[in-house]
């Protein structure tokens, strides 16, 4: 509480029609005499003044027996209680000289430091913006710069236009939220965008499959997936006229739905099943007919529709003897003889399928991790991982840990090159992936429901927004525009 005369020490408490000051130094049994001898009465209300307070109260001050049109107790404009001043002019000299006393005492008054918890609470704030700043690089110099760049496309030297902007920074601090889509009733666990960029397929827990038109703002299609439980995975196969698509699901099911041109599904079908929950499927860039997929049973399906029985067993994923389950699989569309895989220990695998020897290392041609999670004693599982869009990068995202960054050509256990921080992946099977037509970004969701953008080569945030008012955001994918559906 303040007024014009001075200021109050101490919290001001109305409390069955009282308003008092309480300071540190005054004791429960001075609760009625302040160190000025200052002690004023209205009715039920008492105000007690302490220090410098004193000299503000006499011009305000009034007797419980005084008497007038205005009640004691109303408030004043300000919303301050106003009490009527009697002059005591008998208690002047008194007063001045307890005042010079006060005064002193007042300066001498040290401010009050702040409580243990504040500081550790400071300093635990301190501590982790320090670590969030470690392993970061200044950013670099902007590549693109749109005058220059408007002015090249003009001129017609500038093919390239749309995919540079795409990958620009500027563009990428200027996301904003365009659109919802509604019509799924469960969680959304996959998005994944056509060839084109022109639709989008989401399945849901709901077991349903939308196809969108996403620029209208409606779904184009909607069908049941076949599956019994969470689909967690649609895709639409390249080079396949946007009429298939490839799903898989909490069942362990790998099924594929064939589409018409007259916007309906003719049928799904069952290619593929593991012994436990299949997450993730691998396309092959420019195949319209086969596919990997990679499920908890640790094993690895290759899947040809081109077969009578599409589905044939490539590898079984170990460690020494112990099955590992796998979370996600991603092709190198570099080299697409190989693929890698993560699941439920710390180790990126890596493998060429024309050189799977299970007697020799498993089958693995190289593993990566970062050095600190190797023999640490807290599990840590890859949620996600994916290459880059020229595969010399490996991104990975680990449970309770960071997303690491490895180039894809180094020998087998490498360190990673890269760490990015600030998200939290506990919640959910979390994803992660690269933004920009040249993977310069680095983007995924967080159990607090924001979606952060890394910019890859100096590790720092450049965006960071809300993706989910009540929930975690487990999926993101970047379409052909600059654009990013999550």
């Amino acid at each position: 509480m303040s007024d014009k005369g001075g200021s109050m020490d101490g919290r001001t408490d109305i409390v069955n029609g009282s308003l008092s000051s309480s300071p540190e130094d005054m004791s429960a049994e001075e609760g009625r005499e302040t160190s000025s001898g200052i002690e004023v009465e209205a009715s039920d209300l008492s105000l007690s003044l302490t220090g410098d307070d004193a000299g503000a109260a006499r011009g305000r001050a009034s007797d419980s027996d005084s008497s007038g049109d205005k009640d004691s107790d109303s408030m004043d404009d300000t919303g301050h209680y106003s009490i009527p001043e009697e002059p005591r002019h008998d208690e002047d000299e008194e007063e001045e000289e307890e005042e010079e006393e006060e005064e002193p005492r007042a300066r001498r008054r040290a401010p009050r430091k702040r409580p243990p918890h504040e500081r550790d609470s400071s300093d635990e704030e301190q501590a982790l913006e320090d670590w969030v700043a470690s392993e970061t690089w200044a950013l670099p110099r902007p590549r693109w710069r749109a005058i220059p760049a408007l002015r090249q496309r003009q001129l017609g030297g500038c093919s390239r236009f749309v995919a540079q902007a795409c990958g620009a920074r500027l563009f990428v601090q200027k996301f904003r939220l365009q659109h919802g889509l509604e019509g799924h009733t469960g969680c959304v666990n996959t998005l994944h965008f056509n060839q084109r960029g022109t639709r989008l397929a989401s399945g849901s827990d709901d077991l349903k499959v939308l196809v969108w038109d996403w620029l209208r703002r409606r779904p184009v299609l909607q069908f049941d997936s076949g599956h019994k439980s969470n689909v967690f995975q649609a895709k639409f196969l390249p080079n396949s006229g946007d009429s298939t698509l490839a799903m898989c699901a909490r069942d362990g099911q790998v099924r594929v739905a064939e589409l018409s041109a007259t916007q309906c599904c003719r049928s799904t079908k069952r290619v593929a099943q593991h012994k436990g929950a299949s997450h993730k499927l691998a396309l092959e860039p420019d195949s319209p007919c086969t596919f990997l997929s990679a499920g908890e049973d640790a094993v690895v399906f290759t899947i040809d529709l081109r077969q009578d029985r599409p589905a044939s067993k490539l590898v079984v994923t170990k460690e020494k003897e112990k099955k590992v389950g796998l979370y996600t699989i991603f092709v190198n569309p570099a080299n697409t003889s190989q693929f890698a895989v993560g699941g439920r220990d710390q180790f990126v695998r890596i493998y060429d399928q024309r050189k799977i020897d299970e007697n020799e290392n498993n089958g693995v041609l190289k593993k990566f991790c970062p050095h600190h999670l190797v023999n640490c004693e807290s599990k840590a599982n890859i949620t996600c991982l994916v290459y880059s869009h020229d595969g010399s990068e490996l991104l990975a995202s680990y449970n309770d840990e960071d997303i690491y960054l490895f180039d894809s050509s180094h020998s087998d256990g490498a360190q990673y090159t890269r760490r990015y921080k600030g998200h939290r992946n506990n919640a959910t099977v979390k994803g992660v992936n690269f933004y920009g037509p040249k993977s310069e970004f680095v983007v995924s969701g967080s159990d607090c429901g924001h979606i952060f953008l890394w910019e890859k080569s100096s590790c720092q945030i450049v965006q960071f927004m809300e993706g989910d008012k009540g929930g975690v955001v487990n999926c993101l994918e970047g379409g052909g525009s600059p654009s990013l559906c999550t």
